[in-house]
């Protein structure tokens, strides 16, 4: 059985933290997404969800709230056993649906992975059109003023 036919998401929790960091943080490594910490994840753990096969967590994903009308996507990993198996996809709309259930209307991912996140149905944007983000963490981030990200957003109405 594909790990995306057993995949399960729910709520992360504290034993869920180590994997979650381990899975981010090779990520990181490459350079693909800022590094977390383990207090960072313990401190936001009610805003992260995990996948799992079973007792192993295979991806993870956290939703910010930015104001009244913008989330982001933020920490989306999948460990490198369940690439290409649809978790990554499958974790995204699943912060979808949550940001549509909390009556969000955007949905913000920076990412490197236009391909990926078109495929879930975001489009590309101007950072300048995101306040919120920018005055909120771009302000504080290691890669500012010389970010490459791509600013991606889906409508959830």
């Amino acid at each position: 059985m594909s790990v995306a036919k057993a995949l399960t998401v729910r709520q992360a929790t504290i034993k869920d933290v180590d994997a979650m960091l381990e899975i981010v943080n090779e990520y990181a490594q490459q350079g693909l997404m800022l590094p977390r910490t383990k207090l960072s994840f313990l401190e936001h753990l009610q805003s992260f969800i995990v996948a799992h096969d079973g007792d192993t967590v295979v991806g993870v994903a956290g939703l910010h709230i930015l104001w009244e009308d913008l989330a982001e996507i933020r920490s989306l990993a999948i460990s490198e056993k369940a690439k290409g198996m649809g978790v990554g996809k499958h974790l995204v709309l699943h912060l979808v649906e949550e940001c549509r259930n909390l009556g969000i209307k955007r949905v913000l991912a920076l990412t490197y992975q236009k391909a990926f996140f078109e495929k879930c149905g975001f489009w590309i944007v101007a950072k300048e059109t995101l306040p919120q983000k920018v005055w909120k963490d771009c302000i504080n981030c290691s890669k500012l003023p010389m970010c490459d990200e791509i600013a991606m957003i889906f409508e959830t109405e």
